[in-house]
């Protein structure tokens, strides 16, 4: 993959504003399912439910969608950025599946919460705290790749 030498003096700067986009959007990504899991409690229509609602919406258009998107356009160029990137390593391939897992995540809870905006009660409570383990099971992933590198 070709890259643009323009980036590398910008490098520890694109490498920590991506890592403080990833940090708000893994914020998001624990907390929304459990939100959810706590909506599950509360009657649909019901005052309580009507707050769930607002503070969903606001976390994942407020946090979630704006990070997650810097978190994208940073490591773009981060990958575009020279040595960054061994492209033959395994670590890289496995780092990106689960980047692209997490956005599937993303995308899922998503979904869900238009469907509880709704007013339906998409899944299950036991669903919801099933889905909140995931991105941190993807995260530990993601950490030991870049850190460790271990393929």
């Amino acid at each position: 993959m070709p890259t643009i030498d323009a980036l590398a003096p910008f490098y520890p700067w694109t490498k920590a504003l991506h890592l403080i986009a990833v940090f708000a959007w893994m914020a998001g990504q624990f907390y929304l399912p459990r939100l959810y899991v706590y909506h599950m409690q509360v009657a649909p229509g019901s005052a309580t439910s009507d707050l769930f609602v607002v503070m969903e919406r606001r976390l994942l258009r407020a946090i979630m969608n704006p990070a997650m998107i810097a978190a994208w356009i940073l490591g773009v160029t981060l990958i575009l950025t020279p040595g960054v990137v061994d492209w033959h390593a395994g670590w890289w391939h496995m780092k990106f599946a689960s980047v692209i897992a997490m956005s599937g995540i993303h995308g899922h809870l998503s979904a869900a919460r238009k469907r509880f905006a709704a007013g339906e009660r998409p899944r299950t409570e036991r669903y919801w705290r099933a889905i909140n383990e995931v991105p941190t099971l993807l995260l530990i992933i993601i950490v030991v790749m870049v850190i460790v590198k271990p393929l």
